[in-house]
């Protein structure tokens, strides 16, 4: 029943040990170099060895070489990989040899989801991100109906979500995971602030204490109704 956090486009050692600290439970690196949270290799090692071996440490890529890929995962020390561009399949495999790795999929419309699980069989799971025109993460919110109650594999909701959105999205979806990058900011995209990353924390905490409630409620009804 418990939701995975993902923080992602985190830059500063200060960001990281305040997420660290708070429980999440994967840190998203941002190397796609448009981005206004970009990192170079080298920056994200250093901040990736202030993360303890329970706080996965996850590698956004874009329309990279297999060659720049594995690089990344060879200098930083990534444990996932997670394709934002118009990779192949073929290519997600090779660049992220023995390592799981994640496919973005840009929602446009109901199908997209399991369009996206057909074409990249390879994948550990899926974050679902609203389409907009250009790469890496939208900020927007997308509608939650086109998302299948049947999953093939496991689903990272991304888009729009912030410590107010969070609660209502776990409610609605039920992922897996959530991912929040600029829910969590301040007027500088690089610089996080520490009140709301708490305040995500807590959303999410609350979200999944009320659906395990209404599981408890719903199978005691159901032994109530079970013939003696």
């Amino acid at each position: 029943m418990r939701t995975r956090i993902k923080f992602c486009g985190l830059v500063r050692p200060d960001d990281i040990d305040t997420a660290v600290a708070l429980g999440v439970d994967a840190i998203g690196f941002v190397f796609y170099p448009k981005s206004p949270r970009y990192l170079d290799a080298v920056t994200a090692a250093s901040l990736r060895r202030r993360l303890p071996s329970w706080v996965t440490a996850v590698g956004l890529v874009v329309n990279e070489s297999v060659d720049t890929v594995q690089q990344l995962r060879s200098t930083v020390g990534l444990d996932v990989v997670q394709f934002h561009g118009d990779e192949t399949l073929t290519l997600c495999d090779q660049a992220a040899g023995a390592l799981p790795w994640w496919r973005a999929v840009r929602m446009r419309g109901p199908g997209d989801l399991l369009e996206s699980a057909r074409n990249f069989p390879g994948a550990e799971a899926l974050l679902v991100d609203s389409f907009h025109a250009g790469y890496g993460g939208s900020g927007q919110m997308f509608d939650w109906s086109w998302i299948p109650a049947d999953r093939p594999v496991p689903l990272v909701l991304s888009g729009g979500l912030d410590p107010d959105r969070v609660t209502v999205a776990i409610e609605h979806v039920a992922p897996f995971a959530v991912d929040v990058s600029s829910g969590i900011q301040g007027s500088n995209p690089r610089i996080k602030d520490p009140a709301l990353m708490e305040r995500f924390v807590a959303a999410v905490l609350d979200a999944d204490s009320r659906r395990c409630s209404q599981t408890y409620l719903k199978l005691k009804a159901d032994e109530t109704l079970r013939p003696s």
